[in-house]
């Protein structure tokens, strides 16, 4: 079957489609022994042969997919070129080779997803799909109706506006207080920022749902096969 050549690569789980792009473009794939630079090339799945940085890809993996609960001090990359833990550290059981599904900061904790389903990969981490993402936050103070307002109808970030989000009070801890955030795009420490322009920092943060999937009393540092149901569920967003 012809097939792009970046959704070859990212439905064998060697990254992102958009990720997938990038390798394409620096050289470092090659089909039937021909460096390829070009995004539109396609290939033929069941002849040809693919090579990225000298070794072949296999696009007979099974689909595996899988919900971690990242601890905070570990990276969301499959490298760190600062030696620092990463994510993977804390799946060595799984025999599959996936990548994580978008990313969370090193001092957050929380859900994140890893997979080596490449267009799953693509649908949640693309801009143009909407996938909620639902936060745990302790901030410093106790934010007043200006911030309300300012999550529910946007706010400029870094010379954009952010999409509408939600900003809700759990619980009043006095210096602190517990707010559930939920937000729909995926910037970089896109919730700590918004925070910050509201004048309440965060203290800690935590992913605790993706869409309708919730991390639920998974503990820190474990992971988890997604069941067929939340499979679905992703796939039909």
């Amino acid at each position: 079957m012809q097939v792009r050549l970046q959704k070859y690569l990212a439905d064998a789980g060697i990254a992102s489609r958009r990720k997938a792009e990038e390798l394409i473009l620096n050289g470092q794939v090659k089909v039937n022994g021909v460096t390829v630079t070009e995004l539109g090339t396609k290939i033929d799945d069941r002849k040809d042969e693919v090579l990225f940085n000298g070794k072949r890809v296999e696009n007979s993996e099974k689909l595996v997919y899988i919900m971690l609960h990242k601890p905070e001090g570990y990276v969301t990359t499959v490298k760190d070129q600062f030696d620092r833990p990463t994510v993977m550290d804390l799946i060595k059981g799984v025999k599959e080779r996936v990548v994580p599904v978008g990313r969370l900061d090193y001092d957050t904790s929380g859900l994140l997803l890893l997979t080596n389903d490449g267009e799953l990969t693509y649908k949640l981490t693309h801009p143009k799909h909407v996938v909620e993402k639902t936060y745990m936050a302790k901030l410093f103070g106790r934010p007043d109706t200006n911030a309300f307002n300012k999550f529910k109808w946007g706010m400029e970030l870094e010379g954009r506006r952010t999409a509408p989000a939600k900003l809700e009070i759990v619980e009043d801890l006095g210096k602190y207080c517990m707010c559930k955030i939920t937000i729909t795009e995926g910037r970089n420490r896109q919730v700590r920022k918004m925070c910050d322009l509201v004048k309440h920092p965060v203290a800690t943060l935590k992913r605790v749902g993706t869409g309708e999937l919730e991390l639920g009393n998974l503990p820190k540092g474990k992971y988890r096969y997604l069941t067929e149901k939340e499979i679905r569920y992703l796939k039909n967003l």
